[in-house]
């Protein structure tokens, strides 16, 4: 990693310079460099990561700019189709930046497992059975990845939960559920979790006499969280007819609708899993499990809420995100998919807590970018920008001439196939 993530002009670049210019911030190597075209992953090897293949599916792959997190330096790839999340990441880390940039919190990579035991008639009674013979479980579960434990990983912890099936108009059924949490390291940890509750499972159904049912990880990462701050003093925000203060004001109220407001709370995280789910999907991540733990962490009191807080003190803006983050930066799709490696060595081969602190952060940056523009200008005129380019290409345009057929639109804010070759006919003469 050898330079800063701020570069400006970077989005006038041709696509092949903007790709020169990372290889030289992130010293790739020629195929490595060659491993960020599409094409990339062959038939033969997508043959290997899923079934049924018949090919491979592209999408756009870009990189997050100007971000500055934890003192460092940070140039974020991320493939998504969404005009707009790109350049609002962007633009957003560039306004943290000159604040001091983003500092993140991430806990240990704790997943946890489940093996369920069904149709209990008397746990209590089970649940008695079972802590008396905890440590016998727990040094079975203890043997099942001695390479785990050289890495600083291992079982944290095993305990017992009782679990009611109580739906309304159907039978009540009583569970019982030995739940374990295991250290996975730099992994996401799936199929370590899946292989230690297959193992211990036969012990407990011993131990209980009764029939175990599931045996498999919760995605709901309760134990790895991942937090990202920022604090952007009011005039950061100042511009042409804007007055920072107003603005910062209009983001804090934006906030509170979507704490107060489970319809709101969707589409403002949404926005923010906007910015997660690029950086997941370039990584090599289940970004499912992801999502999956971000929305069953945002309901955890009951009520659907936003993911992020943004609130006004002594006239600076402060912003934070918390969320469950399972990610892992070995295994998986890491060693087959040659651009997930080339897009890992861009962010600088991180550990998996550090990638969890970079998602966040993206996360609340792209969640900011969605504030801002709703509390000033509104959050159409970035999507009309893009929708012009693809109306300028589909009339014609090349090169610089898009660029000027966009400016023309955005003038005219008349968007349309017949704007768009009007103006590309006066630009032509």
């Amino acid at each position: 990693m050898s330079g800063s993530s701020r570069i400006p002009g970077f989005y006038k670049l041709p696509p092949h310079e903007r790709r020169d210019a990372i290889e030289a911030h992130a010293d790739l190597e020629t195929d490595e460099v060659a491993a960020l075209d599409g094409r990339a992953l062959s038939v033969e090897n997508a043959d290997l990561m899923v079934e049924n293949v018949i090919g491979t599916f592209a999408l756009p792959l870009g990189v997050g700019l100007n971000f500055l997190i934890n003192g460092r330096d940070v140039v974020v790839p991320m493939a998504v189709e969404e005009p707009s999340v790109v350049a609002a990441v962007s633009n957003m880390a560039r306004l943290v930046r000159t604040a001091g940039g983003f500092t993140t919190e991430v806990d240990d990579s704790l997943m946890i497992g489940q093996v369920q035991l069904i149709d209990v008639h008397d746990p209590d009674a089970v649940v008695r059975r079972i802590e008396s013979k905890l440590s016998t479980l727990v040094a079975k579960a203890s043997e099942v990845h001695p390479r785990l434990v050289e890495r600083g990983g291992g079982l944290r912890d095993m305990y017992v939960r009782q679990v009611t099936y109580d739906e309304p108009g159907e039978d009540v059924e009583q569970m019982v559920v030995l739940e374990f949490v295991l250290d996975c390291v730099d992994a996401m940890g799936a199929n370590m979790v899946n292989t230690v509750a297959e193992r211990i499972a036969p012990d407990l159904a011993a131990i209980s006499g009764e029939t175990v049912g599931l045996r498999i990880l919760s995605n709901l990462a309760s134990e790895r969280l991942a937090r990202a701050f920022c604090a952007i003093p009011a005039e950061v925000f100042n511009g042409p007819n804007l007055k920072g203060e107003d603005v910062i004001a209009g983001i804090a109220s934006a906030y509170r609708f979507a704490w107060a407001d489970p319809w709101r709370a969707t589409t403002h995280n949404k926005g923010t899993m906007n910015g997660i789910d690029p950086v997941a999907i370039a990584t090599g991540q289940d970004w499912r499990a992801i999502e999956a733990g971000a929305h069953a962490w945002a309901a955890r009191d009951g009520q659907y809420r936003s993911l992020t807080t943004w609130k006004v003190i002594d006239g600076v803006l402060h912003g934070s995100i918390e969320m469950p983050m399972q990610v892992g930066t070995v295994g998986g799709t890491i060693k087959t998919h040659p651009t997930v490696a080339a897009n890992l060595k861009i962010l600088g081969n991180p550990r998996a807590r550090d990638l969890a602190g970079v998602m966040v952060s993206v996360g609340l940056a792209q969640n900011l970018g969605a504030l801002r523009a709703l509390a000033t200008e509104g959050i159409q005129r970035g999507h009309m920008r893009m929708h012009a380019r693809h109306l300028a290409a589909d009339a014609g345009a090349q090169g610089d001439e898009v660029h000027a057929v966009v400016d023309a639109l955005c003038r005219s804010g008349e968007f349309s196939a017949d704007s768009a070759a009007a103006a590309l006919d006066r630009i032509r003469g």
